[in-house]
């Protein structure tokens, strides 16, 4: 369960709205009226008054637009909404009940800023002044003082997150990994990702032709029956022209990874996994003497994308899932011939809604890759399917795989192959623990979600990664991204 659980339905409504006046056209004039259709008044129904909840609601638009939610935009695709983010509580150290204002004192002695004053009933904390040491709770003979961790702040694994004297978030970009763990972590809901909502509505009314790419990890998502063949007659009702699943790339990815791994084995150079956005903003941003080590083979998304685009170049490629990093990857990386778009489940839910179109039960004939590739989405998957293409290509060597399931144990492995002390040829980096199908916009709940996926992929053939690849024209395009 989310830390914002409750919050979600009013995200997800701000969505719905803004699909549906972007399909309707009347997105620049009725803008302005959302806030005030979504909170009506005069009774507030979050906040303190409808007129901060309003404002908040402005915020989010703006983010659902693709915009940053206020003034400044730094580029990041994660995003602070100020107005939500005030409700925090500004100070992470704080005197409780249990402060007996004792005469020792032992709280303001043991403080070197001058950060606590005696008070009437118990100590008091100056937040402008408390520099988070910590020596005054350790100081305290009552354990009077209580350390508050901002949610955000505990759950980003890189340590991006501060905040300023009002008390307001902030996110650092260059620490910043996008992989949107802290998006959910927040119980105000106060940070979020930018859409490409109102972009990919606009390509479907265009003459373009739009194609989707779902992510491995929908499988198993929205329940047992609801197939990759629901996705595909689902997102064919919506208007759009095309749909593969990117299992498909996953299988592509394998293969060209499994020849680059085996070359890389050869001269005894290890590797680290190109697949995981958010595993690949952590290498290059906090270990950026070991960015060569990243394998040049492209994402599944990417390599489905340029697919398309092989025999269509003026296609729109759309992206869905449950990653935020993927909206890094396509802003940040720039990589020619990547998806042009990337979605969350609720940002195409909401174009969906908009369209009056609902996922339905299908069987599971729809298929275009090997178990292998659809089990990318999986911690060890990409492992996996890469040692599953070396056995079928004979290379006939037996790579030790290191696999980082979340982002601490990326961190960890990382430090020991900087240290040279990582025993393992390579590391598969998933930024989320479990891999994709634990994503920050994943729509159901994990362990849930194993139970359908497990039963939906048992339904898939036997079919061979090399095998499969032989059905595309795999010479039409590259699956290797430039060299920097």
């Amino acid at each position: 369960m989310y830390a914002d659980e409750n919050v979600i339905k009013i995200k997800h409504a701000v969505l719905r709205e803004v699909a549906k006046l972007a399909f309707e056209g009347t997105l620049d004039a009725q803008r302005d009226h959302i806030a005030v259709r979504l909170i009506p008044g005069p009774t507030p129904q979050f906040r303190c008054c409808i007129y901060k909840e309003r404002e908040i609601i402005r915020q989010r638009v703006r983010l659902a637009e693709g915009k940053a939610p206020g003034p400044e935009d730094n580029g990041n695709v994660i995003q602070v909404i100020s107005a939500a983010c005030e409700d925090c509580p500004i100070s992470s150290y704080t005197v409780t009940e249990n402060c007996q204002n004792c005469m020792g004192k032992a709280c303001i002695n043991a403080c070197k800023f001058g950060a606590i004053e005696a008070g009437r009933h118990r100590s008091h904390i100056d937040p402008q002044k408390c520099k988070e040491c910590g020596r005054c709770a350790a100081a305290c003979p009552y354990n009077a003082i209580a350390h508050l961790k901002r949610p955000c702040k505990f759950a980003c694994p890189v340590n991006a997150i501060t905040y300023n004297e009002y008390g307001i978030s902030v996110i650092d970009d260059s620490k910043c990994i996008r992989c949107g763990k802290c998006i959910h972590s927040c119980p105000f809901g106060a940070i979020g990702s930018k859409t490409f909502m109102v972009d990919v509505i606009n390509a479907l009314k265009s003459d373009k032709k739009v194609y989707v790419i779902a992510a491995p990890a929908t499988e198993g998502q929205f329940g047992a029956n609801i197939t990759m063949g629901s996705w595909k007659k689902a997102m064919q009702e919506v208007g759009f022209n095309g749909f593969i699943e990117a299992g498909l790339g996953g299988d592509m990815t394998a293969a060209s990874e499994a020849a680059e791994w085996v070359e890389a084995y050869k001269a005894g150079e290890k590797k680290v996994t190109s697949c995981c956005p958010g595993f690949v903003n952590m290498v290059r941003l906090h270990f950026p003497e070991m960015a060569d080590k990243i394998s040049t083979t492209i994402s599944p998304m990417c390599a489905v994308s340029r697919m398309i685009k092989a025999q269509d170049p003026d296609a729109v490629t759309v992206f869905v899932g449950p990653c935020v990093a993927k909206k890094s990857e396509v802003v940040d990386q720039k990589i020619e011939g990547n998806a042009d778009y990337v979605l969350t489940y609720s940002e195409m839910r909401a174009i969906m809604s908009a369209k009056g179109v609902e996922l339905q039960p299908s069987d599971t004939s729809y298929q275009e890759s090997s178990v292998y590739g659809k089990r990318f989405a999986n911690s060890g998957g990409v492992t996996a399917a890469v040692v599953e293409s070396m056995k079928e290509m004979e290379a006939g060597i037996e790579p030790k795989v290191c696999k980082a399931n979340g982002a601490a144990e990326c961190r960890k492995f990382l430090m020991l192959m900087k240290a040279g002390k990582l025993p393992d040829d390579f590391i598969e980096g998933m930024a989320c623990e479990g891999g994709c199908v634990g994503g920050p916009s994943s729509f159901n709940d994990m362990l849930v979600t194993k139970k359908f996926r497990d039963e939906l992929l048992q339904k898939a053939d036997d079919r061979q990664i090399l095998d499969n690849l032989k059905n595309y024209h795999m010479e039409t395009f590259s699956m290797h991204r430039e060299e920097e």
